[in-house]
């Protein structure tokens, strides 16, 4: 499987996350000094902003800004790549409580955004925020605190799935009917690996990257144990591969960000059964 991935771009400062932008069609991958990246399908890179911080998770809104988690900052930032603004979202609930290490982000359909706080390593101080469209936080839950990490929703938006990177594992966090959150269900456990990123494939499985081996593995859609889908032992192409998502225009194209190198990897699966869901891009009100 390695066999199928190649470096896209270069010159990256040691990306962590990366998103897809299906309109534009470009991905977006973020830099430990704050940088945003702007990244085509045949490896054209341009700086599009810079929040000088850390940028760690990234999210597309259906207006083509991005939300992005600045770790350095203790907030969630949006960004406008056509000019490069950027201004923050959120950081807290505004009575004191603020995020102190916003790691992922994902959207759902309604344009509530979720946003893993990751606390500190081996602490279990672990936290998940949900922003409304006004900026508007709270911590939705604090029972998935084992450095909560890569989240996505399920395809039918009923629960959250968490990386527990101290796990390591997953967890799957119910939605109640009254958008709070329910009791944290065991999904997938994943022994002797570093697990950071997640992304959902089309027939409801899911994508775990992993820093520790540099590999990705498929849990299926019922969750339970975890299959390796491509490893690389030297770590020079997938270097402590971060995060994952899906691209191109049949979602088909695997991308991983590289925390451990200086690019993105790109890996063709259009001749296997895997493809991309499709992710929500809400449009937020500004």
């Amino acid at each position: 499987m390695l066999d199928r991935f190649t470096t896209l771009g270069g010159g990256l400062d040691h990306p962590e996350g990366v998103a897809w932008d299906p309109e534009a069609q470009v991905l977006y991958a973020g830099g430990e000094a704050g940088q945003l990246y702007r990244v085509t399908l045949e490896g054209r890179v341009d700086q599009v902003a810079s929040t000088g911080g850390f940028l760690l998770g990234v999210a597309v809104a259906g207006d083509g800004s991005v939300f992005a988690c600045d770790v350095a900052a203790g907030a969630v930032v949006r960004i406008e790549p056509r000019d490069g603004h950027c201004e923050r979202f959120a950081d807290g609930d505004g009575a004191g409580d603020r995020m102190r290490a916003p790691n992922w982000l994902a959207f759902d359909r309604g344009g509530a955004l979720f946003v893993t706080d990751s606390g500190d390593w081996g602490k279990g101080d672990g936290r998940i925020w949900i922003v409304d469209q006004d900026g508007t936080a709270h911590v939705w839950t604090d029972r998935t605190n084992r450095l909560p990490n890569g989240c996505c929703l399920t395809p039918e938006e009923d629960a959250l799935l968490v990386i527990e990177t101290n796990g390591p594992s997953v967890a799957r966090v119910p939605i109640e009917i009254d958008g709070s959150a329910g009791r944290p269900e065991p999904f997938a456990e994943l022994p002797d690996t570093v697990p950071d990123g997640i992304a959902l494939c089309a027939d409801g499985s899911v994508l775990v990257s992993c820093q520790r081996p540099d590999a990705v593995y498929v849990i299926p859609p019922q969750g339970g144990a975890a299959t390796l889908l491509v490893q690389d032992p030297t770590g020079q192409l997938l270097g402590s591969p971060s995060n994952v998502c899906w691209a191109g225009p049949d979602l088909d194209r695997l991308v991983t960000s590289n925390l451990g190198r200086w690019h993105l990897a790109l890996g063709d699966l259009s001749d296997t059964d895997l493809r991309g869901a499709p992710l929500p891009r809400p449009l937020v009100a500004r």
